[in-house]
């Protein structure tokens, strides 16, 4: 318990919280209103994967610069600008009027979401040091809080009609003010970041070990990403439910995430990183056998819970190992990794989209299941040698 008053009294650790919250509200948002988006513009599923991959266009150009300018500027600063920029970004996407200009915010809200990401997983990597204990996981337990109740924001604004608009402006307001107040306080009362330009390359991408570890990042964070964007869709498709009930499918898996990164140090102190890892893939596979082959809105419901304990603890994991990676330093370390990481969460939303025109939205998750599998296999390259 002591530990833990120690977090909270850290100016730093409660910023970092603040800044992991916000990403996620604005995430949750924006996934819980896709049934929205693709009814008011009648998209079909390939349609709606382009969309998405604007998206993850936006977000993975700024992936590898936002890795160089956090070393640059500081990665609380530069968590802090994204913040300004990210909120109003949700609120553009419902102002637009064609799917062309819808896929154009798009890119837009992802440069800024993948830019945040980065900085604020550097800025946590540094209060973890500070503080002397594992914390990485919490810091992801509270974006997937924030999903959560980005989502919930979703069902209650589908259960009283309130358009995208209405609903993405009071989140932006309300979420964003509250956590860049919390995040100014640290950033006011902290010296000048020291300038590390000559150190810190420009493009930060992954190469080595860290590509290993990147693959398994990319392998969890694209089922992360499947489940943000088309959890909703799929249970609108393959169960029939209605909007407000779909999107409880994202929402019934940030609660199961949260639950389980609130006590993945823990987990990861008993069994060890590998051992955790392998266990997490194997329930996350499960799940996904759940949802894909169990036929009805229950069991669809029952495996996004498994997916959201399985899927959990390995991006946590994968930062952690990033910022002790002995070859390279944290920033540039982690941004790489999060290049492939957020880059799979960013991209298989597009791709679910493309096999399923094809196969069907039910079929189009066994993606998602051979690379858990694999994510298993290279569990070993989360050990710092």
């Amino acid at each position: 318990m002591s530990d833990h008053k120690a977090m909270w009294h850290s100016r730093d650790w409660r910023a970092v919280v603040a800044a992991f919250v916000l990403n996620g509200l604005l995430f949750g948002a924006w996934a819980s209103r896709i049934p929205a988006f693709k009814e008011s513009f009648e998209l079909e599923p390939s349609i709606l994967g382009a969309l998405l991959l604007a998206l993850a266009g936006g977000a993975i150009v700024s992936f590898p610069m936002a890795g160089g300018l956090s070393e640059r500027w500081g990665a609380s600063r530069l968590t802090i600008w994204c913040s300004w920029g990210y909120a109003p970004a949700l609120a553009l996407l419902a102002v637009a009027p064609t799917p062309v200009t819808l896929g154009l915010a798009l890119f837009v809200f992802g440069a800024f979401h993948g830019a945040m990401d980065v900085a604020m997983n550097g800025w946590g990597a540094k209060v973890e040091g500070q503080l002397g204990r594992s914390t990485m996981s919490i810091f992801h337990a509270m974006f997937s809080l924030g999903a959560g109740i980005g989502a919930a924001s979703g069902f209650a604004a589908a259960k009283l009609d309130i358009g995208p608009l209405w609903h993405f402006a009071m989140v932006a307001a309300l979420g964003g003010i509250t956590s860049i107040m919390v995040m100014n306080r640290a950033e006011l009362a902290r010296p000048a970041p020291q300038s590390t330009s000559e150190k810190a390359p420009f493009l930060a991408l992954p190469s080595g070990p860290l590509l290993l570890v990147g693959l398994i990042a990319f392998s969890s964070s694209m089922g992360e990403g499947a489940m943000a964007d088309w959890s909703a869709v799929f249970l609108r498709l393959a169960t029939q439910a209605d909007e407000a009930s779909a999107a409880l499918g994202y929402a019934v898996f940030s609660v199961t995430m949260v639950l389980t990164r609130l006590v993945g140090g823990v987990l990861v102190e008993r069994l060890g990183s590998v051992t955790t890892t392998r266990v997490s893939t194997s329930i996350a596979f499960v799940g996904l056998l759940s949802a894909i082959f169990g036929g009805s809105f229950e069991a669809a419901l029952v495996g996004f819970a498994l997916m959201g304990i399985g899927y959990a603890v390995v991006m946590p994991l994968v930062f952690s190992r990033a910022a002790s990676d002995p070859n390279v330093p944290a920033g540039p370390a982690i941004a790489s990794v999060a290049t492939l990481g957020y880059g799979g969460m960013l991209l298989g939303p597009p791709i679910i989209g493309f096999i399923a025109q094809i196969t069907g939205i039910r079929l189009s998750f066994l993606i998602l299941a051979a690379l858990a599998a694999l994510a298993f296999a290279l569990a070993s390259r989360l050990k710092v040698s």
